[in-house]
């Protein structure tokens, strides 16, 4: 039960995730830093970059809430065990979205003209990307000792 509950709170906490500061940046410390989120990063890529957008999209919103939703209709017993590793492909290309951001931040940070701070959004999604796959190992290895 708790299983389940913890990751139906995924469901709660990744929108959350999404709207939340991943990151303030600015041009030099002078001029003020904005903050950024998943959303607001989108949004602005929706009007420069359409592929990059939609890649975006992909890894840090559809990725992340499938898998979550097929892991608990698993959980549920809603949805055949054998779904695990198309689970867990999802799981894999939303983590790629939290790597890609710590990438952005390690080359403007090496520029030397940005300013960038980590805020709290990016360890809140980090963390739900990362609850999220332990779930599913957890949720794989009692499937496993019911059979």
């Amino acid at each position: 039960m708790i299983l389940r509950l913890l990751t139906l709170s995924l469901l709660i906490l990744y929108p959350i995730a999404w709207f939340a500061p991943l990151m303030r940046a600015g041009l030099l410390p002078i001029f003020g830093l904005s903050e950024i989120s998943v959303i607001t990063g989108l949004q602005s890529l929706w009007g420069s970059d359409v592929i990059l957008a939609l890649t975006v999209t992909l890894f840090a919103i559809f990725a992340p809430t499938l898998k979550t939703i097929g892991l608990a209709l698993v959980q549920w017993n809603l949805l055949d065990p054998r779904a695990q590793p198309v689970l867990q492909v999802l799981g894999k290309l939303a983590m790629a979205d939290v790597f890609l951001i710590a990438l952005y931040i390690t080359l403007a940070k090496g520029i030397g003209y940005a300013t960038i701070e980590v805020a709290w959004g990016l360890y809140l999604f980090t963390t739900c990307i990362i609850a999220s796959l332990i779930l599913s190992l957890i949720t794989e290895r009692s499937l496993i000792r019911t059979d």
